[in-house]
């Protein structure tokens, strides 16, 4: 059984999301933030996750999902960069991009794309049961 490519994202970028918010122990000044810290890092990414995953339905090119997950990703961590301030901006960027680069690959890579016709069933009729 293989997922659609939002739901993969939704899956890679809420996991690492969460990863990327549990490294801020790793940052001492952020004690006083890591609940803000790791709700929104989790936040970014299920939102970048599901972001680029429709945008992976839509293109299919592996450099231009990776591009967006990026982009998408960067603007979210600026968000956070705000609430945490400037002093850690590439100890947020970075891991942040890194998110975007990895949904966006895995997104491309190992998402299907949604059957638009699975609600439709067919029924096999003979020519001779038309006429009937």
């Amino acid at each position: 059984m293989s997922a659609t490519k939002p739901i993969i994202g939704l899956a890679v970028g809420g996991t690492l999301g969460l990863l990327d918010g549990l490294s801020g122990f790793l940052e001492p000044s952020l004690a006083p933030l890591m609940g803000s810290v790791i709700a929104f890092s989790l936040m970014k990414g299920l939102v970048s996750g599901v972001a680029i995953g429709y945008f992976a339905k839509r293109v299919h090119s592996t450099p231009l999902g990776i591009l967006l997950g990026v982009l998408i990703a960067a603007v979210f961590s600026m968000l956070l960069i705000l609430k945490a301030g400037m002093a850690l901006f590439w100890d947020i960027m970075l891991p942040g991009m890194l998110l975007g680069v990895i949904v966006g690959f895995a997104t491309q890579r190992f998402g299907k794309q949604a059957d638009t016709n699975s609600a439709r069933h067919t029924i096999p009729v003979s020519p001779g049961q038309l006429q009937k």
